[in-house]
């Protein structure tokens, strides 16, 4: 049987070690090709590293280990059960011989992280000399960290993200009223804050941390209106943690009875949901758009504010319509598509499809609307 290795990638040519800042996966659990597994950090870039290949991911790395390009991460293997291959296996001390920079002193530190203690004013002589220096242990020095997980219950709703989708996020989720809020999870803001009197608890790092102390469900805080894939990854994050995704349906939003709304869907304020629609999970309708009766949208797409779609209107999966985009009854819109905000679709729109806003789509071309 195959053994796939997956190893830390070169980031940067003059920098031959990156340190192991998060691990997405379970040992043990089955992956697909594309599935996120890893995030490693240099001092100039930070990359999320994927598997290769479909099979199960056998973890072999420490987290916060300092690593030598080209280091094993893991293995993908093709069953469950089988043994590794020795060979694969045996690599050298990672953090043998690894020489500080000139920069900062000798110091070595993640470029995310000097900004934080710049911005935080931390005196760098109180880093530590032997390690990578990330965004977590300058955290730690300025003692940002030290946020008590309480035990979670059943009514805990975690929210991944602190901008603005997310604020929108939160403030439907307390209108609903089925829900406490267990914190906000954001790899860019300071644990110890707070939005809209919600914590920080620190980053996508600590999710399987509250898996352990009892948080079941989160919601994702990220729009992905610039790059869907962003919020996809967020997704799959998350469900790697174990975390399930409840619908969330605004009170001031429509859906009727006959339509079928799956789990992680978020449907805002002033939306309307038609008889005997189809909302696959984790897509999104947005406010004050229309989804008529027997249409279906795709996971993870994105009916942006002001859309109408007509009847029986059929929707791929990781597409956006943006604000205002209108439509003809019965078109099928591929996967992958991008329509700009305002334009009109009278006809089918193939896969990775891009219109531009203020067009119309009459299959063929896009023209320009009158003035």
């Amino acid at each position: 049987m195959s053994q796939t290795p997956v190893s830390v990638p070169l980031l940067n040519a003059n920098e031959p070690e990156a340190r192991l800042v998060g691990i997405h996966a379970k040992d043990g659990q089955s992956v697909k090709a594309g599935d996120l597994l890893f995030t490693v950090e240099t001092t100039k870039a930070a990359s999320d590293v994927e598997s290769p290949v479909d099979g199960y991911f056998r973890l072999v790395a420490e987290e916060d280990a300092t690593l030598q390009v080209g280091d094993l991460l893991a293995i993908i293997t093709e069953t469950a059960e089988e043994e590794l291959d020795s060979r694969l296996t045996q690599r050298r001390d990672s953090t043998a011989g690894a020489a500080p920079s000139a920069e900062s002193g000798g110091l070595r530190i993640t470029r995310p992280a000097r900004e934080l203690a710049e911005r935080l004013g931390i005196d760098f002589e109180r880093l530590p000399k032997d390690t990578l220096i990330t965004e977590t242990i300058v955290q730690q020095v300025a003692g940002l960290g030290a946020v008590q997980l309480p035990t979670f219950g059943e009514k805990h709703l975690l929210i991944y993200g602190g901008g603005g989708h997310a604020k929108a996020v939160m403030e439907m989720a307390l209108t609903m009223g089925q829900f406490e809020m267990a914190g906000i999870v954001d790899d860019k803001l300071m644990p110890g804050t707070s939005v809209l009197g919600i914590p920080v608890l620190g980053g996508g790092e600590l999710l399987a941390e509250l898996r352990e102390h009892g948080l079941a469900q989160a919601a994702n805080g990220v729009g992905g209106i610039l790059d869907i894939n962003v919020r996809v990854k967020l997704f799959e994050r998350m469900e790697s943690a174990g975390l399930s995704f409840p619908a969330l349906v605004h009170p001031r939003a429509m859906a009727e009875a006959s339509a079928e709304i799956g789990a992680g869907v978020q449907v805002f304020a002033n939306a309307y949901i038609g008889s005997s629609t189809i909302l696959h999970p984790k897509c999104m309708i947005n406010t004050n758009a229309v989804v008529s009766h027997d249409c279906e949208i795709g996971g993870y797409s994105h009916i942006a504010p002001g859309a109408l779609l007509a009847g029986h209107v059929q929707v791929g999966e990781r597409t956006l319509l943006g604000m205002g985009v209108t439509t003809a009854i019965g078109i099928k819109i591929g996967s992958g598509v991008r329509v700009g905000n305002g334009a009109i679709l009278y006809a089918d729109v193939p896969d990775r499809t891009i219109i531009p806003a203020g067009k119309v789509w009459d299959g063929k071309i896009s023209k320009e609307l009158p003035s």
